[in-house]
């Protein structure tokens, strides 16, 4: 899995990286992922035609959730973790164009659904990539925000 840009092992259920190409979603598929999670926009410049086609052609549940990169929501950010919780006993790859929209979105996941310790948290993406005003933002929100919106 490694060889996936931007390859990031959360826990046994759950792995992100930016976009796997064709031939990595029958790998993901190998590695009995169940779910794959898209929060790219189709324009990326990486994007995959048919996506969706190409995934549920392997036996795997699709879910888009095109996320603007230059402005994400709230709202994209609370479907996000949603479908997370929806698929909680499931296998699930989650991925954007670079894993940079993941991460923002895994690292308040981790804060208030796996309530995982701050040193726990894999921010290596981070050193590659550093968030704009807009995603610290979103990283910060508090759970009385997110629930309010």
């Amino acid at each position: 899995m490694e060889n996936i840009l931007n390859y990031i092992k959360i826990n046994e259920l759950i792995s992100t990286s930016g976009q796997p190409k064709i031939e990595q979603f029958e790998q993901i598929k190998n590695e009995d992922f169940e779910v794959v999670i898209n929060l790219a926009l189709c324009d990326s410049s990486n994007a995959i035609l048919n996506e969706d086609k190409i995934v549920t052609s392997l036996g795997m549940t699709y879910l888009h959730i095109p996320v603007d990169f230059i402005n994400p929501k709230i709202s994209d950010l609370k479907l996000f973790l949603n479908a997370m919780q929806a698929f909680g006993g499931n296998k699930v790859w989650v991925h954007c164009a670079k894993n940079y929209r993941v991460s923002a979105f895994m690292y308040v996941f981790h804060k208030y659904i796996l309530k995982t310790p701050f040193e726990q948290i894999d921010l290596s993406i981070f050193n590659k990539w550093q968030p704009e005003q807009n995603w610290q933002e979103l990283m910060k929100i508090s759970l009385d925000e997110l629930y309010t919106y």
